[in-house]
């Protein structure tokens, strides 16, 4: 359990406190690497964005709590994150 600012995205707010997540696309809204599972707090994020949706319609193991972690902001509420099991990347910049 760690605290953010509200503002932060779920993505940088992992990064930044060493919980590894892919983002190939470096967090622009291009891939889907990033994706995770809110399964608390869904509720309180603003809805996804057109753009978002058309991406997680291609990512592995799509759920209703979905979301792109590079897009997803953190508001007020305590969230519950779950990064899944496997992710789809075309290009992998590990080597």
């Amino acid at each position: 359990m760690f605290e953010v600012e509200p503002g932060t995205t779920v993505c940088d707010a992992m990064l930044k406190n060493d919980i590894e997540i892919e983002h190939a696309c470096e967090k622009s809204c291009a891939c889907t690497t990033c994706h995770v599972y809110i399964r608390e707090g869904f509720e309180s994020m603003k809805e996804s964005t057109e753009e978002e949706d058309d991406l997680l319609d291609k990512a592995w193991g799509l759920e209703p709590d979905s979301r792109l972690s590079c897009q997803a902001v953190v508001d007020e509420e305590d969230l519950v994150i779950e990064i899944p099991k496997y992710t789809i990347n075309m290009v992998s910049e590990k080597r």
